[in-house]
């Protein structure tokens, strides 16, 4: 059998972070726990159009703070903070305690994982062919600088009896570097033939601290700087290779008409 990790999970103290952040005794921590999933599903359910990747939970003796991250700020806020404040309330009403709530905005949606995830599941909803929905989503991901991404749908695709995967992929995904900064994101599509997983993993580039980082920055530059040069020397052999062939084809075609040999 594949054993499989989510790579969230794998780098959860490596290179990120947790997305609950509180500490609880052994009596309290069960509770507590199925507390923050029944908040997260909420949410989400609640600001699904708004596109909400990631809900992070901070916890403090009698207080709650909620870092909603979305693609759509204004849809959460609402005209001059009437939507964030009731939101706030039912929350309060269902956690007991005093709840702030934080938005971060999500500058560039394409090149979140779980945002992207979710598109494709839309397209897949509203009929779009599910190899044109995953290539266009890879383009727009790769055109914003991601290093490399993978997409794979499974399930009954354009309604076949059988159910079946497929993936494509662009560019790197290093899936067991623990370094590497890969986003993961899962979504479900309801289409009237059942349901349709879509997985989708984005590599953004290496995590580096301290001389490592260093060491990396300068490869970088040398790399860009030998690249650079390669252009250059390529555009003038263009040149030279030009001029050359025009003289070459000028001799050839006096020859042909029977002139100056």
């Amino acid at each position: 059998m594949g054993q499989k990790v989510n790579p969230h999970g794998l780098r959860v103290g490596v290179i990120k972070d947790w997305d609950s952040r509180w500490y609880a005794n052994k009596a309290d921590f069960g509770n507590t726990l199925v507390e923050d999933y029944n908040v997260r599903n909420f949410i989400k359910k609640s600001l699904y159009a708004a596109g909400v990747p990631r809900i992070e939970i901070e916890r403090f003796a009698d207080k709650v703070r909620i870092h909603i991250h979305c693609a759509k700020p204004g849809i959460v806020i609402g005209r001059q903070g009437a939507e964030i404040e009731k939101l706030r309330v039912q929350l309060e009403k269902m956690m007991g305690k005093q709840v702030f709530v934080n938005i971060i905005e999500v500058k560039q949606p394409d090149m979140d994982a779980q945002l992207v995830a979710e598109k494709i599941a839309l397209d897949l909803e509203n009929r779009v062919s599910f190899r044109r929905a995953m290539k266009q989503s890879i383009g727009r991901t790769m055109r914003l600088g991601a290093k490399g991404i993978k997409v794979k749908v499974s399930g009954r695709l354009a309604g076949a009896e059988i159910a079946r995967s497929e993936s494509y992929h662009e560019g790197t995904i290093p899936l067991q570097t623990i370094r590497a900064d890969i986003d993961y994101g899962f979504a479900e599509a309801d289409t009237t033939y059942g349901k349709i997983g879509v997985k989708v993993w984005i590599y953004k580039g290496e995590v580096l601290k301290g001389d490592a980082a260093k060491v990396a920055a300068q490869r970088e530059k040398v790399e860009r700087k030998n690249d650079r040069g390669n252009d250059r020397r390529r555009r003038d052999d263009r040149r030279d290779g030009n001029r050359r062939g025009g003289n070459r084809n000028f001799n050839r075609d006096a020859k042909r008409e029977g002139g100056n040999q």
